[in-house]
């Protein structure tokens, strides 16, 4: 896997603009300020390859970036309370549709702030990934912000809010440390497989 070969491909506000899939994709889910801006540009080693906000419910379209020989999904953040009703459902309609038209989607990377407990939509999208049997990844973000003692009990909370917790691979990550981030390489490679320059 070649992490410098990476650029932003293109933008999709609507499901039915999607071209078929033609290769690995790896995507990224979450709620509105998680988190995922800053751990894509930190994975993929581009400070301003997917754009951070302040402002929760930014990301309102799937961006596709390619990575080496396989696609990673940038998917829109749910769960912002102050989203007008109409694009909540086209949100909601463009992240189900991505999910179950049958693409190449080989992994999910869950996003959840490690501060918080799960949200309801968290919960929501962790049982709609155990029913549709996608493989996916818990990532616990803004790791840094948390001292040992306060982030061992939030996992421990974690193991009894989340359902089926010991059976599902998680991740501690920080943008600000780079914790995690070999590690999600690892998980990313061993899908992906050889590059084709390989």
């Amino acid at each position: 896997m070649n992490w410098n070969k990476v650029s932003f491909v293109t933008s999709y506000g609507i499901f039915s603009q999607l071209p078929p899939s033609d290769r690995i994709e790896i995507a990224f889910s979450g709620r509105s300020n998680v988190g995922k801006s800053s751990l894509i540009n930190k994975l993929l080693g581009r400070k301003g390859l997917a754009r951070v906000s302040s402002v929760p419910g930014k990301t309102v379209t799937i961006n596709f970036y390619e990575l080496d020989h396989i696609y990673a999904v940038d998917l829109p953040g749910y769960g912002y309370a102050k989203t007008a009703k109409g694009l909540k459902r086209s949100w909601s309609e463009l992240i189900g549709g991505y999910l179950l038209s049958g693409r190449e989607l080989e992994l999910v990377f869950q996003l959840i702030d490690i501060r918080h407990p799960p949200t309801e939509d968290d919960l929501q999208m962790i049982d709609f990934l155990i029913e549709n049997e996608m493989p996916f990844v818990i990532v616990f973000t803004k790791a840094d912000k948390l001292k040992p003692t306060e982030k061992a009990r939030r996992m421990e909370a974690f193991a009894r809010e989340i359902p089926r917790f010991g059976e599902i691979t998680h991740v501690e990550f920080s943008a600000l440390t780079g914790q995690g981030v070999d590690e999600l390489r690892s998980i990313v490679e061993e899908i992906a497989g050889p590059s084709e320059e390989q």
